[in-house]
């Protein structure tokens, strides 16, 4: 497994994959998969984090039942753009993946992610108990939609100089 920039990740990814946003908490793994045609990220069951060795497990039994091509995950910067402990944390978990899968990983800087989705789950009127359920899912969710609109963007810029 290696790490992509978004850009490698529009050059090398196949028509007809999916690919799978994750927000990584102290206690929870937020996840998300995307549509195969890559325009729609929707977000998953939470995994609730116990062991290393037991999250990968359920996160590549996961990749392998949906197929899922890459994994975007998001990357708890500081607001003014430095990497803090969480960041490092983060970089570490998908360093030791590397070691378990060959599915590639692209951090996405998730700044504002959890404040997106809470703001979602609150103008649908979802009560405070389901947000706490669903809000790691629905960070996800924002993470992957923005890695998605990017690559539909470098997708669109590539047709138009290939045209």
């Amino acid at each position: 497994m290696k790490t992509l920039t978004i850009e490698e990740l529009a050059e090398t990814l196949a028509p007809l994959q999916p690919v799978a946003g994750l927000d990584l908490g102290t206690k929870t793994i937020g996840l998300a998969m995307s549509d195969i045609g890559l325009r729609f990220a929707s977000p998953r069951p939470v995994i609730k984090r116990t062991k290393f060795t037991k999250d990968a497990e359920v996160l590549l039994d996961f990749a392998a039942r949906e197929k899922i091509a890459a994994f975007v995950i998001g990357l708890p910067m500081n607001m003014d753009g430095s990497a803090g402990p969480r960041a490092q944390a983060t970089r570490a978990f998908v360093r030791s993946m590397s070691e378990k899968t060959d599915i590639p990983f692209v951090f996405w800087d998730e700044r504002l992610s959890t404040v997106a989705a809470e703001r979602a789950l609150l103008e649908m009127d979802v009560s405070r108990a389901k947000r706490s359920e669903r809000i790691d899912s629905a960070a996800a969710s924002f993470i992957l939609q923005g890695a998605l609109d990017r690559l539909s963007m470098l997708r669109r810029s590539s047709d138009a100089e290939g045209a």
